[in-house]
């Protein structure tokens, strides 16, 4: 059974994404919305926690929640895939099941 985890708070501000990662089991999906995106940034206090799950999770970033916080894509982490909101919706139709980490 795969599942999609969508985390919407910042990883600077909250442990929405820790709390995710702890409880995700290998080899789910998960996207950073909103907020969350800034996870998804290299150089970052948590570029490498991240870096270090990419081996268990594919990680995913909505492109226009990135643009709306004037994000540059270019310095995202590399590995992390940037969807549109087609491709958000792809995810959830290549899952099983979708749980928010809200």
């Amino acid at each position: 059974m795969t599942m999609l985890h969508t985390v919407n708070k910042s990883p600077l501000d909250r442990n929405n994404l820790d709390s995710c990662m702890s409880m995700a089991k290998k080899g789910s999906k998960i996207l950073l919305i909103e907020d969350a995106v800034i996870g998804a940034m290299d150089n970052t206090a948590v570029a490498e926690k991240i870096k270090g799950a990419m081996n268990d999770f594919s990680f995913y970033v909505l492109g226009p929640d990135l643009q709306a916080r004037g994000l540059d894509e270019g310095k995202v982490i590399g590995g992390i895939n940037v969807v549109g909101y087609d491709g958000y919706v792809d995810l959830v139709t290549e899952t099983d099941n979708v749980q928010s980490w809200v």
